[in-house]
């Protein structure tokens, strides 16, 4: 058995614990635990990203316990995958975090730490009642650090955010109640056989609990017309913060592509690929609503809201297409915008630091003391994550855009894609003119540039051109991981032959 599968949960775990007990522990000490932990993560899912890329599917069964009677974690490539940008993220928000944004609350590298566990433990766990168990880890600690440094906006975006997520956990455990009461199972590769065997009879109630799955999922997700808690929520965040949660929509993304192609998928008999129907259209009016938003936004935070809310988009759409090429394409985008939304986000708070009560009102302000500098750091995001060449954005939306066939479709994804990445164009020159150039001739006093964060911010950023070097070997790696997410039979015979294949 690989123990280094399970890592990626007890590592965080266990330093989260040990920080909160050490609440009175000195700061620099709390900072230290917490960057190693996150180090050592980088580490670890590199390594399992290595092992991964192997082909085969390693599990983990909790004690001993065999499935689909005991828990057990699976890891694949797109599990690893996913725990690779998570780690490295992570590790960039720290690194501005610990710059003094950690200082606003006693226990934020506690809550950073279980933050994690709870993020890896739902893309490694081959449980659907674990996957609601890890969700709920998560979610516990976003609420607290959503409100890190308190203000009014924020307990406000709080309160709003925690009571949609409590709807949706409390949806969450009916569908795995009613899932496990006519399947008698939990293991989602052995539910996956027994829904394709369900009688004509059990099929109405397992539809239901599969569509109600996917409501909590697009909560989690945040696409149209459940994506009201995010703009609020995340501009109100602080910047590490709401740079950590620029993977929390794919969390609800992953859940989706997990369980509608392995529960639902194509060897589920009557209620096979069920989903389908439904994310097509959602996908195109969440790209439609989020474009909409940004160019209406008033402030830089809220339209960086607004351009998540487009990645979600652009992300179920190359999910509800369903061949390989499009979800290749799709695996490709996720890695781009998480990693560009969370610098964006950092840029973003630089640019605040530096304009007093304006903060990142698009409303003229005081001049920057390092205009050159931030809106060079502020152009680079900016063609990122409108899709401009050459940068990472435009691969991950050309190959979106080249996966589907000429017709109707082709015709709806390209209009919305284009129209919506110029609209974004727009926008975002409307928000760098306004910051950059229309501003009054005094600098603030109390304007500042550190230079921890501005490396944390520039290595986010960094990643981009990066992804664009790379982008063959990474492209390579994701139609591996769709070509293996849709062999059913291996997830059978790997999960429940209890060992790797």
């Amino acid at each position: 058995m690989n123990h280094a599968l399970i890592l990626p949960v007890l590592l965080p775990m266990f330093v989260g614990s040990l920080l909160l007990f050490g609440a009175r522990l000195s700061m620099p000490a709390k900072r230290a635990l917490s960057m190693t932990s996150t180090v050592l993560l980088v580490l670890v899912s590199f390594l399992l990203l290595q092992q991964a890329d192997q082909g085969g599917l390693q599990l983990y069964a909790l004690g001993g316990w065999q499935p689909p009677f005991g828990i057990v974690l699976l890891l694949d490539r797109l599990s690893a995958l996913l725990l690779m940008v998570t780690a490295v993220l992570a590790l960039f928000a720290l690194l501005y975090a610990v710059r003094g944004d950690d200082q606003r609350g006693r226990n934020f590298h506690a809550l950073f730490q279980f933050q994690l566990m709870g993020i890896n433990g739902a893309f490694l766990t081959g449980d659907l009642f674990n996957l609601f168990v890890f969700f709920e880890i998560l979610l516990i600690a976003s609420y607290s650090l959503l409100l890190h440094g308190g203000g009014p906006e924020r307990v406000r975006a709080g309160l709003h955010y925690v009571i949609l997520n409590l709807v949706g956990s409390s949806l969450f455990l009916i569908a795995v109640g009613v899932l496990y009461g006519i399947t008698g199972t939990l293991n989602m590769a052995d539910m996956a056989k027994r829904v394709a065997a369900a009688s004509v009879d059990q099929a109405p109630l397992l539809g239901a609990a599969g569509l109600l799955l996917l409501v909590v999922f697009g909560l989690k997700a945040a696409f149209l017309p459940l994506y009201f808690w995010l703009p609020r929520a995340y501009a109100s965040a602080s910047a590490p913060v709401a740079a950590l949660f620029a993977i929390m929509t794919k969390v609800g993304l992953y859940s989706i592509l997990r369980v509608f192609t392995l529960v639902f998928g194509d060897e589920a008999g009557s209620l096979a690929n069920m989903a389908q129907d439904w994310l097509w259209p959602l996908a195109l009016l969440t790209i439609a609503c989020g474009v909409i938003g940004a160019l209406a936004a008033s402030s830089l935070h809220g339209l960086l809201a607004y351009l998540v809310v487009v990645s979600v988009g652009t992300l179920l759409a190359g999910i509800a297409l369903g061949t390989p090429q499009a979800q290749s394409a799709a695996l490709f985008y996720l890695v781009h915008s998480t990693w560009i939304s969370g610098g964006l986000f950092l840029v973003a708070d630089l640019i605040a630091r530096q304009r007093g009560r304006k903060h990142t009102k698009l409303v003229q302000g005081p001049q920057l003391q390092n205009p050159h500098l931030l809106g060079a750091l502020f152009f680079v995001g900016a063609i990122a994550v409108a899709g401009l060449p050459p940068l990472s954005g435009f691969f991950g939306k050309l190959l979106l855009l080249r996966s589907v066939e000429p017709g109707v479709q082709a015709a709806l994804l390209w209009s919305v894609v284009l129209v919506g990445g110029l609209a974004t164009l727009i926008g975002l020159s409307r928000a760098g003119s306004t910051l950059f150039w229309r501003v009054g001739q005094s600098q603030l006093d109390s304007a500042e540039l550190d230079y921890g964060r501005l490396l944390a911010c520039t290595g986010l950023l960094a990643l981009s051109p990066l992804l664009a070097g790379l982008a063959a070997p990474l492209l390579e790696y994701a139609q591996a991981t769709v070509s293996q997410l849709h062999d059913l039979p291996l997830y059978h015979q790997a999960v429940l032959g209890g060992g790797a294949r």
